[in-house]
């Protein structure tokens, strides 16, 4: 089949969909600290939480899907994810809700890994990658959207209200999804969950896959524990930012739509290998800029940090896609795994760092995360 605009449309939506609740509660960590008397580490799992469930689905949900479909997995995700959001509305303390975020990361994967395996089954060569784009752009947008529109809701309803809309959000993006997204043409049914479970056992043992995934999870521990902490340090004196001016702050997460197809001609110039090192002193960079005082220079270091991160995360995959001939869904799976496991990671350890350090503990926590993520690449991964 040729791709549609209504469902390119469908596909921009799913990549929103997936990531417009995950990292939502970003923007209104303070408000939710002050509300349910959550210290600094309960706020950031509050993070992390969410993080964690998309890590231990995500090397399953290939193989379910494998065995039952595409369509009915995607769908039923959207539509099971809108319900963890609207029970945050009438969340009790901060316990209920680190349970309720772990429930919304649960969801994610049946979206995600899903619909990469229903691109590449349903369409040629050259409409997966325009469609691939389209999704990509759809997540980075989500990320971002998801912080923005919570922290103005926060604003106007308070943020039970503002979770309540974003379970509407969730809830009218699956009708849309269900209605645009046609069903699939050439899926066959593959239940052989034995021969999985063997290809999982190799790709443990491949040093490719290990050191891509190692990279994961320190690029991603790295860019959850910059912008969850961030809202605490700007929130306090003397930015003293409330929760819309704290989603204004996340425009810079736009970045990635820019960043990411740029992305590729950095990978054919210097290969994969040089390009995540140069993404990650880039990444550096802009972590130790926002020990800056003047807001605008923190802003700026946080744009290179993201930056730096989109750049690292496409190159990873690029390299996976490189080395990984056999399982390649599998070995993707490990990789989000691992990637989404540093997510929780970061959000736990740089919690820790905050309390005894306030921002600068962090920031010197993220230089020797990403400078492990240095050795990965230099030591770990053969250039391609």
């Amino acid at each position: 089949m040729k791709p549609s605009s209504l469902l390119k449309a469908a596909v921009f939506i799913i990549g929103m969909s997936a990531f417009i609740q995950v990292y939502s509660v970003q923007a209104v960590l303070p408000v939710l600290m002050a509300d349910l008397r959550a210290t600094e580490v309960q706020a950031g799992l509050a993070v992390g939480a969410a993080v964690l469930g998309v890590a231990l689905m995500s090397p399953f949900m290939g193989m379910l899907s494998d065995a039952f479909g595409r369509k009915i997995f995607i769908t039923a995700s959207l539509l099971y994810l809108s319900l963890p959001t609207a029970l945050l509305a009438f969340s009790a303390d901060i316990h209920q809700m680190i349970a309720l975020r772990f429930l919304q990361g649960l969801a994610v994967p049946g979206i995600t890994v899903v619909l990469i395996a229903y691109i590449g089954e349903e369409f040629e060569t050259g409409d997966v990658a325009r469609l691939m784009a389209v999704y990509v752009s759809g997540t980075v947008f989500g990320g971002f959207m998801g912080r923005f529109l919570l922290g103005y809701l926060s604003e106007w309803a308070g943020w039970r209200g503002a979770f309540g809309v974003m379970a509407a959000v969730s809830l009218a993006c699956a009708l849309f999804v269900w209605q645009q997204l046609p069903k699939s043409q050439h899926f066959t049914a593959k239940p052989d969950f034995q021969t999985a479970f063997a290809t999982l056992k190799s790709h443990v043992r491949n040093r490719y896959v290990v050191s891509a995934s190692l990279l994961g999870m320190c690029v991603l521990c790295s860019l959850v524990g910059c912008f969850t902490y961030i809202n605490l340090h700007l929130a306090g004196p003397p930015y003293r930012l409330n929760s819309s001016e704290l989603a204004d702050i996340f425009t810079v997460y736009l970045i990635g739509m820019v960043i990411t197809p740029l992305s590729a001609r950095l990978m054919a110039r210097f290969g994969s290998v040089k390009t995540i090192v140069l993404a990650v002193c880039l990444s550096m960079a802009g972590v130790a800029i926002t020990l800056s005082a003047p807001l605008a220079a923190v802003v700026v270091g946080l744009v290179l940090m993201s930056s730096g991160v989109f750049v690292t995360q496409a190159a990873t995959i690029n390299y996976i896609a490189a080395h990984v001939k056999q399982g390649r869904s599998l070995a993707s799976g490990l990789y989000y795994m691992a990637y989404y496991s540093g997510g929780t990671i970061g959000a736990l350890l740089c919690g820790l760092a905050y309390t005894g350090g306030q921002w600068s503990g962090v920031v010197y926590t993220l230089l020797a995360v990403q400078a492990a993520a240095l050795l990965v690449a230099v030591k770990g991964m053969k250039a391609v």
